[in-house]
């Protein structure tokens, strides 16, 4: 058996290999202006953390809260969204994670940042994590981006324009049946686990709820559940998922607004709503 130091140690080779053919091949035929932008924002800011986690010793992390840190790649790779997004429109505000409110001259309009979903991930050296960046006019999310730089996948969509990853289409999985659905989920009770297990396929818990917001438009996922969250967490992958022909509510059936999550198709948002989840 491969031990797993040695696995670590090879694929931060690999990245550093992979890094400027990755910055050059994630050139997307984007027609539109505004995914445009944002890609390219993304883009510049996952050059610092694909640099950082090929040498996450060297990385200075400080503790926010409980169970709650940011680092240095946090912070860098959020002033390098912020200023390209600022660049393009300098009047409009801004809700990051790591600086919370900006405001601009332009109330309207906020760019919704998260420099780094999977901050823990990412520390351990575990090969889940992205940038989630979304746009947000008169209250309504209309852009939303996820960027994986591992995998050179670039999840987006634009209100009434569908989903995409990198150039192709999403649709959501058409699964019929709870019993054959794989479920991701994120901030939930333990005592809702043993109920998600026995009636679904399997569940997992990957650790980056953008991510797997954009999985779930994308297929990987079958539903995605999560508790609180905050909102720079699950901005674009609302979009994502409802470009992608999901649903995505909270456990009262309402509007997401961060208590709640639950994201699937009609038909297992059905099957799902019964279970009654964090209705305690």
């Amino acid at each position: 058996m491969v031990p797993v130091s040695l696995l670590i140690l090879l694929m931060r080779r690999t990245l550093n290999a992979r890094k400027i053919k990755i910055m050059r091949s994630a050139q997307l035929a984007c027609t539109s202006p505004l995914i445009t932008i944002m890609s390219r924002a993304v883009l510049k800011a996952s050059r610092g953390l694909l640099r950082d986690f090929s040498e996450l010793e060297h990385i200075k992390v400080s503790r926010k809260g409980p169970r709650d840190f940011v680092t240095t790649a946090d912070l860098n790779a959020e002033k390098v969204l912020v200023e390209e997004l600022r660049r393009a429109h300098p009047s409009y505000s801004f809700l990051t994670e790591e600086s919370g409110n900006i405001d601009g001259e332009d109330l309207s309009c906020r760019w919704i940042i998260d420099p780094l979903d999977g901050t823990h991930n990412y520390l351990h050296g575990f090969p889940y994590w992205a940038i989630s960046v979304a746009l947000e006019k008169g209250g309504q999310i209309i852009a939303g981006v996820v960027y994986d730089p591992l995998r050179n996948e670039l999840f987006y969509a634009e209100r009434g324009c569908g989903a995409y990853l990198n150039n192709q289409r999403l649709r959501i999985r058409e699964r019929q049946d709870l019993s054959e659905a794989l479920i991701a989920f994120s901030c939930m009770p333990f005592t809702h686990l043993p109920l998600l297990a026995t009636k679904t396929m399997g569940i997992r818990k990957p650790g980056a709820i953008a991510l797997n917001l954009a999985y779930l438009a994308a297929g990987r996922f079958d539903a995605c559940l999560s508790g609180a969250q905050s909102f720079w967490d699950i901005a674009a992958g609302i979009l994502l998922v409802q470009e992608a022909g999901g649903i995505i509510v909270d456990a009262n059936g309402q509007k997401v607004c961060g208590t709640s999550l639950i994201a699937s198709n009609l038909a297992l948002h059905e099957q799902l709503m019964q279970l009654k989840l964090f209705m305690e």
